[in-house]
């Protein structure tokens, strides 16, 4: 897939993620730039034959995605399947919207080799979810591990994978936009791991939609370089959600996940996207499931919490 390697960061003197939901000073140079680094990464590729020579892209400014000349190069995945082929992908965030164009749709899902990182349950909180411990007198270490997921910052919904979600939602209520907000944060420190920090945002307003996602990570494992990528899509495709999570797989150290979020496809029914998920994530690793539909047009939403330990 060429998608998987073309990640795009949104720079700080280039488009950023407003709370309006638009970008803003896209600059010609900058584009230039882009283009020049697009071109020769696919030249380098199919130099080592990973790609067909002449496959070269043009960037589409609307999609925010690059194409070859045949069209867009990005396939919808099964994410049953994706999830299934994958015993641990970690901590996952998935956010889309409905076929039927009604609903926006976010969720998120914890798992955990350890017995401390699978001693956790989500509660609701507010408008929002947090991590607790099932059994308080198990706990060892609660650090990166207990955190808000979920919170709700008038018509904006964030969803992390850590306590960022404080440092979103703080940024974005001094008026800081979604990127600026993780300017002060990187990937965590559980060398050799690095996990990588991964968050959304959802922004609805007057019946009109738009997310953005973000991942900061360590430079192939280097914990001395900080990678930082944002991807926002702007009026979501019915039926569509993109999906990113920490980890490729199992391994160690755990390799950090790699790529452009996934396009994967959702669900009308909260009821029947959240039992797929959760029966398609691994048995043994699975550990908590939050899935919210939120109505585009009213802002009312329903949500779904399932835990392993009960």
């Amino acid at each position: 897939m060429l998608e998987s390697d073309m990640i795009r960061e949104e720079r700080a003197t280039g488009g950023m993620w407003r709370t309006t939901g638009e970008h803003v000073g896209k600059q010609a140079d900058r584009l230039g730039a882009e283009k020049r680094a697009a071109q020769a990464f696919f030249a380098s590729a199919a130099a080592e034959g990973r790609i067909s020579a002449g496959s070269i892209l043009q960037r589409n400014h609307k999609a925010e995605i690059y194409e070859t000349e045949g069209g867009s190069t990005m396939k919808m995945l099964d994410l049953a399947k994706e999830l299934r082929g994958n015993s641990y992908p970690g901590r996952g965030i998935i956010i889309g919207k409905t076929p039927d164009k009604t609903k926006a749709v976010a969720a998120y899902f914890i798992m955990g080799r350890s017995e401390n990182s699978r001693n956790r349950v989500f509660v609701t909180e507010g408008e929002g979810i947090r991590t607790e411990a099932f059994d308080a007198s198990k706990m060892e270490d609660p650090s990166l591990i207990i955190y808000a997921p979920v919170r709700v910052l008038g018509n904006k919904t964030i969803v992390t994978n850590g306590d960022q979600t404080d440092t979103i939602y703080e940024g974005m209520d001094r008026q800081m936009t979604f990127e600026q907000s993780l300017r002060s944060r990187e990937f965590e420190p559980d060398g050799p791991n690095y996990t990588p920090r991964i968050s959304g945002i959802m922004h609805i307003e007057h019946g009109s939609y738009n997310y953005a996602l973000s991942i900061l990570k360590s430079s192939n494992g280097n914990p001395d370089s900080c990678s930082r990528f944002t991807f926002a899509y702007n009026n979501p495709v019915a039926g569509e959600g993109h999906f990113i999570h920490t980890y490729m797989g199992d391994g160690n150290p755990l390799p950090s996940f790699e790529g452009e979020p996934k396009l994967v496809g959702i669900m009308d029914s909260m009821e029947e996207f959240a039992d797929m998920l959760w029966q398609s994530l691994d048995q043994d690793n699975k550990v908590s499931l939050f899935v919210r539909y939120i109505d585009i047009k009213t802002g009312s939403y329903d949500s779904k919490i399932i835990n392993k330990n009960k």
